[in-house]
């Protein structure tokens, strides 16, 4: 029909141009929270843009989500204001028949949400954090301060101090370098040079010209021995991340059927999505009433307070779930029923708007409904 087609047409650009408000808000906001990190010296700069790409992925389902309901919301409230919904209604046309235009808008959304969710978001999650685990380590080769005691890695206490450090070469003069080895002594190295380089997959510190000490503390067996060079691995990279080893990054496939309660908290949020993206698609249909006599805008907090109630539940369920205390399908259901039962509700009271609200609420729960 025109007005299905002028509808989602209207729906479509509606769409776009929120999507995009929301996007440009809240990457703006993320972009200057880590710039702010970064100034601080606890993210590097040449990382904000790809943090930024991966905060942007794992935000876009939760965008689509609110995009398809704010346009709906708003798409629809237009008409009551602009009466063309008084007039579909006293044309003796019923206001669920707008349920099959928005869920047409809103199924497109529902997919590629669903795509994101069960295959986009573990492997982008995944690649967040092996990106992540490069930082680190790039990070902990890159404070050097000459004239400070550093600690070096994470293995065998290595503590170290440079006295001079020329930052376009790399070049650290006059290091002392403290460890202990597996055996419990204490290792003292004395070196004219040093640099960080990258060696067969490992991060060293190449030392040359020095004095290697080596001995029990409390005891005087300590052992001296001169080198030109000395290697010492610092950490190998970068780490690989193990894809089960969080929730977040176990591929779907591995969750259905797991009675593991973090993987079925886990499967249950990536299914609520796209059904919450249809639920409140036809939710907005009865919640974009207004009446323009009165001028009152009170549809739009009660959306928002829905909207609230319906992600806070899901949330809430979620770590019920996850702590055991729920099982899949009780964590899973109860929220996008009670949803769609208000829906449900709110379409029948709001096709009899010349009644008053409590009036046609009693008469929809009786099923004196049109």
């Amino acid at each position: 029909m025109i007005y299905q087609r002028n509808f989602i047409k209207e729906l479509s650009f509606t769409a776009v141009g929120i999507f995009v408000v929301l996007l440009a808000v809240l990457v703006s906001t993320q972009a200057i929270n880590l710039l702010g990190r970064a100034a601080d010296g606890r993210v590097a700069i040449d990382a904000v843009a790809a943090l930024v790409g991966f905060w942007v992925i794992g935000m876009t389902p939760l965008l689509l989500v609110l995009t398809a309901y704010i346009s709906t919301l708003t798409v629809l409230t237009r008409y009551w204001r602009d009466s063309e919904m008084s007039v579909w209604l006293s044309c003796g046309l019923a206001l669920k028949q707008w349920i099959r235009p928005v869920l047409q808008f809103a199924v497109p959304f529902a997919i590629l949400i669903a795509v994101m969710q069960l295959f986009v978001m573990p492997w982008a999650e995944l690649r967040s954090r092996e990106f992540a685990e490069i930082l680190k380590q790039k990070q902990e080769l890159s404070l050097i301060e000459a004239g400070e005691f550093r600690t070096l890695g994470k293995r065998n206490g290595r503590v170290y101090f440079v006295e001079t450090f020329d930052v376009d070469s790399g070049i650290m003069k006059n290091l002392f370098l403290r460890e202990h080895d597996s055996k419990g002594n204490d290792n003292i190295i004395l070196a004219k040079e040093g640099t960080f380089s990258l060696k067969e997959n490992k991060r060293t510190l190449e030392l040359s010209n020095g004095y290697r000490y080596s001995g029990t503390p409390g005891k005087a067996d300590y052992n001296q021995v001169s080198f030109e060079h000395l290697s010492l691995i610092i950490s190998t990279v970068p780490k690989i991340v193990d894809p089960i080893s969080h929730r977040r990054t176990i591929p779907t496939s591995k969750l259905f059927g797991s009675d593991n309660p973090q993987y079925q908290a886990e499967l249950m949020w990536r299914l609520s999505l796209p059904i919450s993206v249809l639920l409140l698609s036809i939710l907005a249909v009865p919640l974009s009433y207004f009446n323009p006599r009165t001028g009152h805008t009170y549809n739009i907090l009660i959306a928002i307070g829905l909207y609230l109630v319906y992600q806070n539940g899901l949330t809430f369920l979620r770590n019920a779930v996850e702590d055991g205390k729920l099982n899949f399908w009780i964590g899973m259901l109860p929220m996008h029923i009670l949803m769609l039962a208000i829906a449900v509700i709110l379409l029948r009271v709001r096709s009899m708007p010349a009644q008053p609200f409590w009036q046609a609420l009693q008469n929809s729960m009786k099923g004196g409904v049109k």
